[in-house]
């Protein structure tokens, strides 16, 4: 599937931004609360995608790394399994509302890919593209976060395909629309521009203390 900027579900999303649906106008702080403004705790972890959920086999799936850097490389998944691989706990926040706490997660820290590739002084954003043609962009420095993974594993379990398997990023300081499933491309920016929800109206960061879940306020 590729992104489909007219599905009934992004035009849903695009009217929750023009509304500014969900939005409460207050500002907690991390230090004291654990729970973002506008959002309800779960125990389940819930489903959203485009419509389709590819099934990718770790023999097929590659992941890019490109751009801004001085060491491109392109790793399949025995190369991806030999980086230094590292365990993590964090919470999850999703921009439907939804949070979900203390989410253990296995697979390769950011940090440690980007000291494989050496980005180039002037890279200052990224663009994250999957399997179904989704993408989304982040700020380097939120991508090279202390706590942001490339996880394969959740709970101890390889990552099903509806949460996508087999490899996903994980920003736990920004909403999960911006954690791409089916990640196959890392791509070093000189500076930022959109993806596919943050061209229908989602926040270009997406930080839910500050509740920046859309870019256009009314």
């Amino acid at each position: 599937m590729t992104e489909d900027e007219d599905s009934k579900l992004t035009r849903s999303k695009r009217r929750w931004a023009s509304e500014g649906r969900f939005l409460t106008g207050r500002v907690s702080r991390p230090e004291t609360e654990r729970l973002p403004p506008g959002q309800h705790l779960v125990t389940n972890w819930p489903v959203l995608d485009l419509g389709q959920q590819p099934v990718l086999s770790t023999t097929g799936w590659r992941l890019s790394v490109k751009g801004l850097v001085d060491e491109p490389l392109t790793l399949d998944w025995a190369a991806f399994q030999a980086l230094p691989q590292s365990r993590s706990l964090s919470d999850i926040h999703c921009v439907t509302t939804w949070s979900r706490y203390d989410n253990h997660w296995d697979g390769v820290m950011v940090r440690d890919l980007l000291d494989l590739v050496h980005p180039k002084a002037e890279a200052d954003a990224v663009m994250l593209t999957s399997h179904d043609g989704y993408s989304t962009n982040l700020k380097l420095a939120d991508f090279a976060a202390e706590d942001a993974i490339l996880a394969h594993s959740w709970e101890g379990r390889p990552l099903s395909a509806e949460h996508g398997g087999p490899v996903r990023l994980v920003v736990p300081h920004l909403y999960f629309w911006k954690s791409a499933k089916w990640l196959t491309g890392i791509t070093l920016l000189q500076a930022d521009q959109p993806g596919f929800w943050e061209r229908n109206g989602y926040h270009m960061r997406g930080d839910p203390w500050r509740e920046e879940r859309y870019g256009i306020i009314p």
